[in-house]
């Protein structure tokens, strides 16, 4: 291949265009987290059987093309596999971390709910068999907190229910899961992540944390009138 690209010009324009783009991927690719929904498609794609046959040998300038564009998938795989590597060895993500990246996927249409009502009747009954625990449904429309209805969600590794609410164009969700003790009711725990603001928090024998983009004291005050109510 390389004794072609030597005496091929238009073959050696191609293959100085893919290096300069396997470079700047394997520059820019650490810098960016791979999204959940690409890291599934990475694992579905690794665990697929080789072909039976191998495609019969090719010549000619085509022929370098291919093998230049082979050499770019082996430097993107080599890429990805470095990426995973550093993700691998980087510090395990917080709970709220994936609690603020389960609400920001959320946001994608069609993600946000999946029982839509306003009544808190129809919310709370749907989530049994779907979760080990009923979560707290309080009607709050009167302080202008509507129900907007509910889903099920993955926190590391297991199913949790989540209550959706809404404050005027902004969206609250509010995640629950038994506690690991009984630690009885505590006070609120403020913290923030990418702009969004996150309140945890223990009270009836369950955890729950509840993340929006409202600002800090709206959503205090959103969780205190949640804590009243429950």
């Amino acid at each position: 291949m390389r004794e072609h690209i030597a005496s091929c010009a238009e073959c050696a324009r191609e293959h100085a265009q893919l290096v300069a783009v396997s470079r700047r991927i394997g520059d820019g690719l650490v810098k960016y987290q791979a999204p959940d929904v690409l890291k599934a498609r990475i694992r579905v794609a690794l665990q697929q059987p080789d072909p039976l046959a191998a495609p019969a040998p090719l010549a000619g300038p085509v022929a370098a093309r291919r093998l230049a564009i082979g050499g770019l998938g082996i430097a993107i795989a080599s890429s990805i596999l470095t990426f995973a590597v550093v993700r691998a060895v980087a510090p395990a993500r917080s709970l709220t971390d994936d609690v603020v990246s389960s609400h920001i996927r959320a946001l994608m249409p069609g993600h946000l709910t999946d029982v839509a009502s306003t009544n808190q009747h129809n919310v709370k009954p749907w989530f049994n068999g779907r979760v080990d625990l009923s979560p707290p449904v309080p009607n709050l429309d009167s302080i202008g907190f509507p129900l907007i209805g509910g889903r099920v969600d993955y926190v590391q590794g297991r199913a949790v229910p989540v209550v959706v609410y809404g404050r005027r164009q902004h969206l609250i969700d509010v995640y629950a899961w038994p506690a690991a003790n009984d630690r009885g009711d505590t006070d609120l725990s403020t913290s923030a992540r990418n702009g969004y603001n996150v309140i945890a928090w223990h009270a009836g024998g369950l955890s729950l944390e509840a993340v929006s983009d409202v600002n800090r004291p709206e959503l205090e005050q959103f969780v205190k009138a949640f804590n009243a109510a429950r």
